[in-house]
């Protein structure tokens, strides 16, 4: 029998033209912006993390400095980079660059190499710099150091990738796996929480506290409060090492300043000078301080410094003050950079602390969606690379310890490259990191949870897998927890968090899912000219005296900074020129600028101030400024403070200020898809969204399927009940007509 006559009559393979044409349809030139918008917020901070972030990491990590052979050797990186995921060097290959589809096929990790300019000087003497490899990290697709960036659906399809092809995935041994979008509370604002836990830290402690999360341009986080005890002093608690520490508050005021008692004292009972209660145990912490022979800041520093650098891990010449100095920059208020502004900033946290204790104000709900932000998979990735590089310096140093002596030349170029070359790298960290979601770390990061992070991208159908993207948990930590605050749907959420798409069982109200039109911020500009802007507005310095007393005026706020004050018969004007130059794209304001007024109420309200946030990984959704007839962007904390009305008909003139650009803006993607989900109980509409995920079909088919179903049952309905009705109307008539003829 001839073979080759035979499968020479089989059909040949279609070609890319035939496919392209023909099976996958003409091909548009740009993919569709919608879609590609599904995982925007994965994309924008995975870039922002690999460019931005890389270089300010670098400046953040600090020189390691340690002895060898009665030298002190000081390494610390100069720069580092990320380059495209590439084969491997010696391999003889047409095209050098790695792309998804085959990691995907072949079983492996679609990575980049790392490469860092590691400088090294001895007794203070720069001796050069080295650049080392520290091995190869994850790299997301379709971000910028994906090869498949920029690419047209034709030239994706051509390189085996769908033509809408969303990225903000990794590829981990073969399989796509996505980093969750975890719920954290809001960054540099703090937050008044009672918790009666607390009550058990010591003796005198009450439930009160004032709760910071404090984080770093480069994501750097840390957890700090303010607790007030019985006696009417406050005790300061931070974590180092996931070890958690107390300072009495007035140490802390008295190292950061070189400030007088009574000066410190002073800016303490701002605004209240007429409580004689606050004025008394203002002065008891500082007479705390002085008990202990601490009259100046130096003394204060050399104290600090004395206790606690058998927990710093510094070197031994360190002085004591170097060691205190080491705990401010580390521990205290991190997000701030000069300690004059973390001293206002403390003070501005007891002022509201002891408002807080006295019930002058009420409590903030750390479970409302005002208090909150996101935890993007940049800023988790960035905070994981930082520790690791710190971790590798370490690794370095370990090496000088157990090979140092044995280096024949001493302290030459080549010697230093093969104690770099021993120290760890950061591939298998972070390849357990995305393979398991598991965080091996030794800080924390300033997380309430170590597991969890990572998710398999399942592709049971587009729906599911659109889901992951869009999806914020509100963390593995509040599942064993059996109380029902936190899963509770609060008004706050609207616009942002979809009310409709959320699991039933053990996940529901924890698993929630942004609206259709909610943003993540991700890109970060210096606000160096923000305060020169609020006092050309009015505001006035933060070591300035306004007009009116401190008990009329505002605070004013910006990123955790106490920037200033503002009287209260100005704040309403200023509050509006910020909107109009955000609006209009003035001034320098960024147009993710949330623009916060609690205003006295005379109640026990919201603690008062001007609040105005510009950081990342916050929700913010587009809103009609009816004022300006512009798109605003709003935020969580900031909704609280404006009317948005929904349809025409709603607004109020001199009341509603925006209007929603959709009736729909409050559901998600997947909730959108449901045709005529108004006409359906609700329960049906969460269970729907649940099935949707569970199908095996193409969504834009079946969607007009449903609808054509949908129809027909609608009327198959109403004809069965008007055909009841008739029956029912001739049974009466007849029945009425029987009785007739009978009498």
């Amino acid at each position: 029998m001839d073979f080759s006559a035979k499968w020479s009559n089989l059909p040949k393979a279609p070609s890319l033209k035939n496919l392209t044409q023909g099976g996958f349809g003409v091909l548009k030139e740009t993919q569709h912006a919608a879609v590609q918008d599904l995982t925007k917020a994965h994309i924008e901070s995975f870039d922002q993390a690999v460019t931005d972030g890389l270089s300010r990491v670098v400046q953040a990590i600090p020189p390691l400095e340690f002895m060898v052979k009665n030298d002190r050797i000081s390494l610390s990186f100069v720069e580092a980079t990320i380059y495209n995921p590439v084969v491997s060097k010696g391999s003889i290959c047409r095209e050098m660059r790695v792309f998804p589809a085959e990691c995907r096929g072949r079983r492996c990790s679609y990575k980049g190499k790392l490469v860092a300019d590691v400088s090294w000087s001895v007794n203070g003497v720069p001796k050069g710099i080295i650049k080392q490899s520290l091995g190869q990290v994850p790299i997301m697709v379709k971000s910028k150091l994906c090869n498949l960036h920029g690419m047209s659906p034709k030239e994706l399809v051509e390189h085996r990738e769908e033509a809408e092809e969303m990225g903000g995935y990794f590829i981990v041994n073969g399989i796509e796996k996505v980093i969750r979008m975890l719920i954290m509370p809001r960054r540099n604002y703090p937050i008044a929480m009672s918790r009666p836990k607390w009550k058990s830290r010591g003796q005198g402690y009450t439930q009160y506290g004032i709760s910071m999360h404090c984080v770093r341009e480069e994501h750097t986080a840390i957890n700090m409060n303010l607790h007030y005890l019985e006696n009417g002093t406050v005790m300061l608690n931070f974590i180092y090492q996931k070890e958690l520490f107390f300072l009495p508050l007035g140490f802390a005021l008295k190292a950061l300043v070189d400030f007088t008692d009574f000066q410190i004292y002073q800016e303490l009972i701002k605004g209240r000078e007429d409580n004689s209660f606050y004025k008394s145990c203002a002065s008891e912490m500082l007479r705390i301080v002085s008990e202990e022979g601490c009259t100046t800041r130096s003394k204060v520093l050399n104290y600090l410094g004395e206790r606690f650098r058998v927990k710093m891990n510094l070197p031994e010449w360190y002085t004591n003050e170097q060691c205190a100095n080491f705990l401010m920059d580390e521990c205290i208020c991190i997000h701030l950079k000069s300690d004059v502004e973390k001293f206002y900033l403390l003070c501005l946290m007891t002022r509201k602390l002891f408002t807080f204790a006295k019930q002058e104000c009420m409590e903030e709900n750390p479970d409302s969606i005002m208090c909150q932000e996101v935890l993007t998979p940049g800023q988790l990735y960035l905070m994981f690379l930082k520790e690791r590089l710190a971790a590798w310096l370490v690794s370095v140093k370990l090496s000088f310890d157990k090979r140092g002596s044995r280096l024949s030349a001493g302290l030459s170029p080549e010697n230093m490259m093969k104690i770099f070359n021993m120290g760890s790298d950061v591939t298998k960290s972070f390849e357990y990191l995305l393979a398991t979601g598991n965080l091996n770390s030794k800080t924390g990061l300033g997380m309430l949870q170590n597991t969890g992070l990572c998710v398999v991208a399942d592709k049971l159908n587009f729906i599911r897998y659109l889901s992951h993207f869009r999806c914020v948990h509100r963390g593995a930590a509040f599942a064993k927890m059996r109380t029902t605050s936190v899963r509770k749907l609060l008004p706050e959420s609207w616009g942002f968090l979809c009310p409709v798409h959320t699991p039933d069982g053990e996940p529901c109200g924890l698993m929630n899912h942004m609206t259709a039109s909610c943003e993540i911020v991700a890109p970060t500009l210096p606000t160096t000219s923000l305060p020169a802007l609020l006092c050309s507005l009015g505001v006035t310095p933060v070591d300035g005296s306004p007009g009116q007393p401190f008990s009329d005026c505002y605070p004013v706020v910006l990123d955790g900074a106490f920037v200033g004050w503002l009287e209260a018969e100005l704040a309403p004007g200023v509050v509006d020129s910020l909107r109009r130059f955000k609006v209009l794209r003035e001034k320098k304001i960024p147009p993710w600028t949330e623009i916060v007024l609690v205003p006295k109420t005379g109640k026990a309200s919201l603690y008062p101030g001007l609040f105005l946030f510009t950081t990342p990984c916050r929700m913010m959704r587009p809103v009609r400024n009816l004022a300006l007839g512009k798109q605003e962007l709003i935020g969580t904390f900031e909704q609280l403070y404006i009317n948005v009305g929904i349809l025409e008909d709603e607004i109020e003139p001199g009341v509603t200020t925006h209007q929603e650009l959709f009736p729909h803006s409050m559901l998600s993607v997947v909730a959108n898809f449901i045709p005529y989900s108004d006409h359906n109980q609700s329960p049906r509409n969460m269970y729907q969204c649940q099935m949707g995920k569970s199908g095996y079909f193409i969504i834009a088919p079946s969607y007009l399927i449903y609808c054509f179903f949908f129809y027909l049952y609608t009327a198959l309905k109403c004809a069965y009940r008007l055909l009841a009705h008739v029956e029912h109307f001739c049974f009466e008539v007849e029945h009425k007509n029987d009785t007739f003829i009978e009498c």
